[in-house]
């Protein structure tokens, strides 16, 4: 009886993993896109995009081990 919800709670959450996913990896790679256009990018824009990669590699590994997949058509 207080199990049924389990299935309907993982899904809800996984949505969500897998958006906050997409949206680390935008981050992500503006940022990444930001260092690489800079002249001497200073040490904030830096940092904050080795920050953007730590989220975005730490997103993965979760998607990993709860297995989550994107539906591809």
């Amino acid at each position: 009886m207080f199990f049924k919800r389990k299935g309907w709670l993982r899904k809800e959450f996984d949505g969500q993993l897998l958006n906050t996913f997409i949206e680390a990896k935008e981050d992500w790679s503006k940022k990444t896109d930001m260092i690489n256009r800079g002249v001497d990018p200073s040490d904030e824009v830096i940092v904050s995009g080795k920050i953007a990669k730590a989220k975005y590699l730490y997103l993965l590994r979760e998607a990993k081990y709860r297995d989550i997949k994107i539906g591809r058509t």
